[in-house]
Parts: structure tokens; C-alpha cells; sequence
């Protein structure tokens, strides 16, 4: 596993603490689709939420916010169609979120919750 992997790996499970700590319910990590993977689908209460995990250990080259291109957030709304419409949940309430994960594994990181992001 590459060290840029390994820092991904790493985002996704500090988010999913996060998450967990603010209520809600993880149900699936890094979910393939034929448009992309989406990193976690959670729940809070009735709303299933969508979230792209970004993780950087500095800020060199910028937030790590700012690498949610428009053709990653293209690819990401394909997914969660995708996903939506083969999981048969049509009629549930859903968002798109992303968080941003700013350290290394080890320190406490800097965490930066965006909700409705497409």
C-alpha cells in the first residue's frame, strides 16, 4: 500500500469516528459503482448521507477540499444515482457531504465537515 493510500485509509477512519461521534450510523465504506466509489454512506436519523473523504497531511498544495474537482463531483453525483437507484431506496431523503481531513496519522487532525456539496 502507497503512503498516499495508506493517508486515505487513514482519512476515512477518522471521518468515520467523526461521524459516528455526531450521530451518525456508518453503513457502508468505499462502495465501487461503474462511475466511481463513494467512501461512506451513513445514516442520520431518515437522511442517508453521501460522503467524500478528503485527507492531506499539509497544505502545500492547498486545502484538502480543493481536490473535489467539478469532474470528481460529476463522477460522485453519477455514483450516488447509481447507487440510489440500484439499492432501490427511491423514496429516501439524501445529501452529499465531504470532509476534509488536515494532519497525520498519530496527531489529532484538523476536521472540516461540508454538508450539501452537490
Amino acid at each position: 500500500m502507497s503512503t498516499r493510500q495508506e493517508i486515505g485509509k487513514w482519512g476515512e477512519t477518522v471521518a468515520s469516528e467523526y461521524l459516528t461521534g455526531q450521530g451518525f450510523t456508518i453503513l457502508e465504506r468505499n462502495v465501487r459503482t461503474p462511475y466511481g466509489e463513494i467512501d461512506l454512506i451513513a445514516r442520520l436519523g431518515d437522511l442517508l448521507v453521501f460522503v467524500e473523504v478528503k485527507a492531506r497531511t499539509s497544505r502545500q498544495y492547498g486545502y484538502p477540499e480543493e481536490a473535489i474537482t467539478y469532474r470528481k463531483q460529476a463522477h460522485l453525483r453519477s455514483s450516488v444515482e447509481y447507487y440510489i437507484q440500484e439499492s432501490s431506496i427511491l423514496d429516501s431523503d439524501w445529501r452529499v457531504d465531504a470532509i476534509s481531513i488536515e494532519g497525520v496519522p498519530g496527531k489529532k487532525p484538523i476536521i472540516t465537515h461540508f454538508e450539501n456539496v452537490i
